[in-house]
């Protein structure tokens, strides 16, 4: 065996290094009749570093998509719980959204005769494009059409949601030289580059910026769904903010980075608590820093996650459900704050991407013409439901998630002499090979070694709700029977 370095936190919030990996089998994974996918696999292990994407004990060789599914080149169906990380939130090839993106686009249904034909540009670097114009406009008066994006006054263009952050990070810090501190919550997952990386996890991580500062994040407080309406006392991380303010001795804090929800861990706090830090941000003048780069698009029940939280912060960090599956995000924030760099320093040659746009006006164009969080939520509480029930196996131990959104984790322990890494991987290959039934589920590789992440397209209908996660069930009780003879 060998061990492999993820891009990933433990629960405790410490990266994940390579002494402490994810065991990853020395030989292309492969599974019986599947000779397609396991060429598939073996080329890409040879052909490209392992570096090139998280481990998943499965690795899923996907030839076609639709909707809420996935289809190897075996046939096999499987229900996508994964929307590729949070992006197809509208599903897989949406008819109406690449309709739409065509149009943005001017491009055909198929090319006319000749060499060249009038439309879009591909590349806008140096230039501005109309559908820059028209995605700028459109995203704005979304973000202010209902309370928390008062502040969101310009739009900063990048292509990942680590580079928006970098983005937002380099402004915030030149907006005031003096304040050259950034606190940021522990436990987080901006990104792995640069200062992304370094408000990430937690002090003991790799590559750490002596500027960055963490904070606490509520974790027993929020340790399972069953809790959300606990009693929360804020003060204990308000006196927190306080005391590192005042060991800082003078030095000036920059900006306060979060996320509304902690993605690897997810833990799903409560409103009060990032109410605490905007108030505290507020109180001393810091640049508040939502990190929505998977929450947003509908993941938390709202459109954002800071109408979620009842928050305003002064730059959110737009990603992942953004295009619907186009590589964009970008930083919308104060313009004050980002007139602070000058020009071109944050420039780089896709962002602003006219496809990226384009990408972005479709997926605004489905939310703004369909309910579709309407019928989010009603699927989200037959998901929830049955994720409850997942509590009666043995190694199943927390479910935590937003109330009528589409996002949760498992909490796996360890049964029947595996550890709960060992499980989790365990329950990713149980559900990828399916039920009697033939139901079968794609999970991503376990984050944090232990937690399952549960986020199918924002579109699931209820019967398909049903039916996938009684087929989770059927496929971890399975796996309970058999770990437990073992």
């Amino acid at each position: 065996m060998t061990v492999c370095s993820r891009d990933a936190y433990t629960l405790d919030g410490h990266r994940e290094n390579a002494s402490e990996g994810i065991a990853m089998p020395a030989e292309p994974i492969r599974f019986p009749g599947e000779d397609a996918s396991n060429e598939a696999r073996r080329l890409i292990a040879e052909r490209e570093p392992a570096a090139q994407r998280a481990f998943t004990p499965t690795l899923p060789v996907v030839e076609r998509s639709e909707g809420v599914f996935l289809w190897t080149p075996e046939g096999k169906k499987l229900y996508d719980y994964t929307s590729g990380t949070l992006v197809s939130n509208l599903g897989h090839n949406n008819a109406d959204w690449y309709r739409a993106v065509l149009k943005y686009m001017g491009w055909p249904a198929s090319p006319p005769e000749g060499e060249t034909f009038r439309a879009t540009p591909l590349t806008s670097t140096h230039a501005v494009t109309v559908t820059e114009t028209m995605a700028v406009r459109r995203l704005l008066d979304n973000l202010h059409a209902k309370p928390g994006g008062r502040r969101l006054e310009q739009v900063l263009w990048a292509t990942t949601g680590s580079d928006a952050v970098q983005k937002a990070l380099r402004a915030a810090l030149a907006y005031d030289p003096k304040r050259d501190v950034i606190l940021a919550t522990r436990g987080g997952s901006h990104g792995n580059k640069g200062l992304a990386e370094a408000v990430s996890g937690d002090e003991n991580g790799p590559n750490r910026d002596p500027r960055v500062r963490f904070v606490s994040f509520p974790r027993e407080e929020c340790l399972d769904i069953t809790m959300r309406d606990s009693h929360f006392d804020p003060a204990p991380y308000r006196d927190e903010l306080e005391k590192i303010k005042a060991d800082l001795q003078g030095r000036g804090i920059a900006c306060l980075i979060t996320e509304p929800y902690l993605g690897v861990g997810s833990y799903h706090p409560p409103r009060a608590y990032l109410q605490t830090l905007q108030d505290f941000c507020r109180k001393n003048s810091i640049i508040f820093i939502l990190n929505e780069a998977q929450s947003n698009f509908g993941r938390t029940g709202q459109m954002y996650a800071f109408r979620t939280y009842g928050l305003e912060p002064d730059i959110v960090i737009l990603s992942h459900g953004l295009g619907n599956g186009i590589p964009v995000s970008c930083a919308a924030g104060r313009s004050d704050v980002f007139s602070a760099l000058a020009p071109g320093e944050a420039a780089d040659t896709f962002s602003a991407n006219p496809v990226a746009c384009a990408a972005v006006l479709a997926t605004l164009d489905i939310f703004e013409q369909r309910n579709v969080l309407k019928y989010t939520r009603r699927a989200s509480g037959v998901i929830e439901e049955g994720l409850l029930r997942l509590k009666e196996i043995s190694f199943v131990k927390h479910v935590r998630g937003e109330l009528g959104g589409m996002i949760w984790g498992l909490e796996i322990g360890g049964f029947g002499g595996k550890s709960p890494e060992e499980v989790a991987n365990s329950c990713v290959t149980a559900a990828y090979q399916g039920d009697d039934k033939g139901r079968a589920v794609h999970l991503e590789g376990p984050l944090a070694g232990r937690m399952l992440r549960i986020a199918p397209p924002l579109i699931i209908t209820e019967e398909e709700a049903h039916d996938s996660v009684d087929g989770l069930y059927a496929c971890f009780k399975s796996l309970e029977g058999r770990l437990g003879a073992a």
